[in-house]
């Protein structure tokens, strides 16, 4: 994406490579040192990730664990700095390992740079992953063996 491209521009680009399951080019928005933020994560997974490097290592195997459907119910809400955007989100799929469905409501804060994301907090619902079959949803935070 060009380097002029609106921060609600990058953000819906982001989810279309998510959908595609183009990780790497979805790692290839993040500026060197930006950071993704979990406020609510629960005990064991992480918090923060510090730079590209473990923003990729964290999603390398997110096709494998969740495969995502859609994006609906997307409301980008632009702010009073021209960077940072909020978003609405729900995302929708299965869970692979056991086929059942993915449903997730998201809101995120989105600071972007350059035309690079910066900062990503992403506040989620740390509940879902105690619903029945959810506890798969913590392989991503870890490499699969191969």
């Amino acid at each position: 994406m060009p380097v002029t491209t609106p921060p609600p521009d990058l953000y819906r680009h982001s989810l279309r490579l998510l959908l595609d399951k183009d990780i790497a080019s979805w790692v290839a928005l993040w500026a060197e040192h930006g950071t993704m933020e979990f406020p609510f994560a629960p005990p064991g997974w992480p918090g923060r990730l510090d730079g590209r490097e473990a923003i990729a290592a964290y999603m390398r195997d997110y096709p494998d664990h969740i495969d995502l459907h859609d994006f609906p119910d997307l409301r980008v809400h632009e702010t009073s700095d021209p960077e940072t955007i909020v978003v609405e989100m729900r995302g929708v799929g299965r869970l692979v390992a056991t086929g059942s469905p993915f449903d997730m409501t998201y809101i995120a804060v989105v600071t972007v740079q350059d035309g690079q994301f910066t900062s990503y907090r992403d506040y989620w619902n740390p509940l879902a992953v105690h619903e029945p079959g959810a506890a798969l949803m913590t392989a991503p935070t870890r490499s699969s063996a191969r």
